[in-house]
């Protein structure tokens, strides 16, 4: 019987083993300050990127402000445009032009300022070209518009294909 218990005692833990995971004797202490200092540390990390990451939305946040104001912006002058007189079909793709009258009420003439040899009948305002969206464009817009749609359709040609 003496080598059944035997075997028992050397499958058995130390009955002063509390710890369930291998420590080494060779390791460093593990302090209680150690495991504040690295809590503090990861806390600090923490913040800092969820910081970080709440500035970049906030950033984002203010860009699209922005866009709505003159996505709005946009779209009280287009209104305005809208309700100026005229007396002819306006036809999208053609520039207009737009003249005020003497009691302040705006209408759109197909003339421009050089049509009428430099003396127009009232007070010109701006150029505008009705777009196929009925949004409008003033003329000096037209060109970086125009450019950016011919850079968009240069893009979209198929690569193999040369003009």
């Amino acid at each position: 019987m003496a080598k059944s218990d035997d075997k028992q005692n050397t499958t058995r833990e130390p009955a002063g083993h509390s710890n369930p995971y291998p420590m080494s004797r060779l390791a460093p202490p593990f302090e209680l300050v150690d495991l504040a200092q690295q809590i503090a540390a990861a806390e600090t990390m923490v913040d800092a990127r969820a910081s970080g990451q709440l500035q970049v939305i906030a950033e984002q946040i203010r860009a699209l402000q922005q866009q709505a104001r003159s996505v709005l912006a946009k779209a009280r002058q287009d209104q305005e445009l809208h309700h100026a007189e005229c007396s002819f079909k306006r036809i999208p793709g053609k520039v207009y032009h737009l003249y005020r009258r003497t009691n302040g009420r705006c209408y759109f003439s197909m003339l421009s300022p050089q049509d009428w040899g430099a003396q127009p009948p009232h007070a010109f305002v701006a150029s505008y070209r009705l777009e196929a969206d009925l949004s409008w464009t003033h003329l000096q817009e037209t060109m970086h518009t125009d450019d950016a749609h011919e850079l968009v359709r240069r893009l979209l040609e198929e690569p193999g294909r040369q003009r």
